[in-house]
């Protein structure tokens, strides 16, 4: 399992930084592209967007203090995968999906000091992102079911387990 999250990680990264090469190359000469039209009904268009903030553009122009921040979530993210890793397969690839996406954000910020977005949300109005972001916001979803639904189940069975090895002392 441990090297199918190694691969996962990377053919993330590995996905985002395409992508982003792409939005580079041929998307920010034309600023915007249609993706996912419906009729008239916009849903996602491609824009070429360089942010040098955090989400939604916050913080902008704190490149170091991103860089830092992302830094230490990352390598926290894999000493907890390292900790946790045999406690739950979901909770893996939460945590893999977050490292990759850190990553492929912190790729960015080392070599441009900014983050390139490319996926505008025009069904709502949402926000520009990339695919970096979207491992990221997927592994902020998956933890939560995690820690609502899983994580609950999995401290009642090591209780119950504590006390039945208890009672048979």
């Amino acid at each position: 399992m441990a090297i199918l999250l190694v691969l996962m990680a990377a053919a993330l990264v590995g996905a985002d930084q395409l992508v982003k090469y792409w939005a580079i190359h041929d998307l920010k000469p034309v600023g915007t592209k249609e993706f996912i039209h419906f009729g008239d009904f916009k849903i996602i268009d491609l824009t070429y967007l360089e942010n040098d903030g955090a989400i939604f553009g916050s913080m902008s122009g704190q490149r170091w203090f991103l860089v830092g921040f992302t830094s230490l979530v990352v390598i926290g993210g894999i000493i907890l995968l390292f900790k946790v890793y045999k406690r739950s397969k979901l909770l893996n690839i939460a945590l893999t999906l977050f490292i990759a996406g850190g990553i492929g954000n912190l790729i960015d910020r080392f070599r441009f000091s900014y983050v390139v977005d490319m996926f505008e949300v025009k069904l709502f109005h949402f926000a520009i992102f990339n695919v970096a972001d979207i491992c990221v916001t997927v592994a902020f979803v998956l933890l939560l079911i995690y820690g609502i639904f899983i994580d609950p189940k999995i401290e009642k069975a090591k209780k119950a387990e504590t006390e039945k090895a208890a009672e048979n002392e």
